[in-house]
This record gives C-alpha cells, structure tokens and sequence, in this order.
C-alpha cells in the first residue's frame, strides 16, 4: 500500500421489497451506511449512519424484520446528498482503494447517486473482497462475510446485517487474507554463495 493511501470498508444495508411485492420501479436504496477508514493499515475513523430513502421511504415488513431496522429509526438518518458529503470528506485529495464485500454496494450507490443526480463521491481502486477471498482459497462459490471469517476461526464484529460491524469485519478478514498472501509470496532464490560459506570452505582445505 502507498504510504498515503487510504483503504475505505464499507458495507451498506438496502431496502428490500416484500415478498411477491410488485412495487412498479422498485429498486433497492441505501438505508444503513457504514464506513472504516485506515491508513497505513490502522483505523483512522469509522462512522456508522442511518440513510432516509428517497423512492420509497416506507420500509416493508420483511426489510424490517430482515434487517432489524425500524422505520423511525431510517426517518431520522441523513440524505443521500449527505452521505455523499461525508465520502467526499473522507475521500480528501489522497489516492483511495474502496474495499467491499460483494459488489453489489458500489452498484447500488452508483445507482442511487444517479437517481438523484448526486456525482459519484469515491474514486480509486474497488475491490470485491469476496471474489479476492474466492480466488485466493480455490472456492467454487462465493462465500458469505460472517461464513468466511468463521473459516479463519475468528466471529465476525457485533451483528451480522449492520453496517458498521460488517464493514469492521470486512476489514479484519482483509488484514488476514494480506498477511496469507504476504506468507504464501515466494522468496527470492538464494544464489550458491548464500548457501555455502567459501571463506569457512576455504579454511578447512587450506
């Protein structure tokens, strides 16, 4: 990583539609933002927030009980316009890499910033840390965020489908996958003369 780099996790959680609903123009949005910032490996800063929906801001059964969220709770978050702002503040002038688990964050973001016609707050690198994680360990599938960590023999940060804990586990299992990855990195080859000492060769034929 650059010396200034900074590595942003973040996990959102989204509305959901009700089972066999047939909402015209349904499509999910943010309702639950969580953010870890690091820099040179160590956290900076994390916040966690509850994000108001723009399309349909009534939340349905299933989301609400999904996701343990209630409607009082969504009411009193932000805007869109400003958890936009608050990437914009963590983002600065320094390179960033955007880490997530699963991409389907970053879509939904984009999607939701072109909704409401709000640019695109993050620039860098996006990395899918579940396809890096598949990759890596030779997994057919992709694995789930609490199920991956498990198979590191960790548990995952607080609850499972809150923002802020997921992306808090997102970031522990990358610091583990890095280290993996540093473990399995071939040394360079060692060249004859490290191998053998010629001076203590020399002697002993002298």
């Amino acid at each position: 990583m650059k010396e200034k780099e900074r590595v942003v996790f973040i996990d959102f959680e989204f509305t959901m539609p009700d089972r066999n609903s047939r909402r015209k123009g349904f499509y999910p949005e943010i309702i639950e933002a969580g953010v870890v910032l690091t820099e040179r490996g160590q956290i900076a800063e994390q916040f966690s927030t509850f994000v108001v929906p723009v399309k349909f801001p009534a939340l349905t059964e299933r989301c609400k009980s999904f996701l343990n969220i209630s409607q009082e709770q969504v009411d009193s978050g932000i805007s869109l316009q400003e958890l936009a702002g608050r990437f914009n503040n963590i983002q600065g002038n320094w390179p960033c890499c955007i880490v997530t688990w699963g991409n389907m964050d970053m879509k939904v973001l984009r999607h939701n910033c072109q909704q409401a016609s709000i640019p695109f707050p993050l620039s860098g690198r996006e990395i899918d840390l579940s396809m890096e994680y598949k990759r890596f360990f030779g997994d057919q599938n992709q694995t789930g965020l609490w199920k991956a960590v498990q198979e590191y023999g960790r548990e995952g940060t607080g609850k499972h489908h809150r923002a802020l804990d997921d992306a808090l586990t997102t970031y522990h299992i990358y610091k583990l996958v890095e280290k993996d990855k540093r473990y399995l990195q071939k040394p360079e080859p060692t060249t004859i003369g490290d191998r053998v000492d010629f001076a203590k060769l020399f002697n002993k034929f002298a």
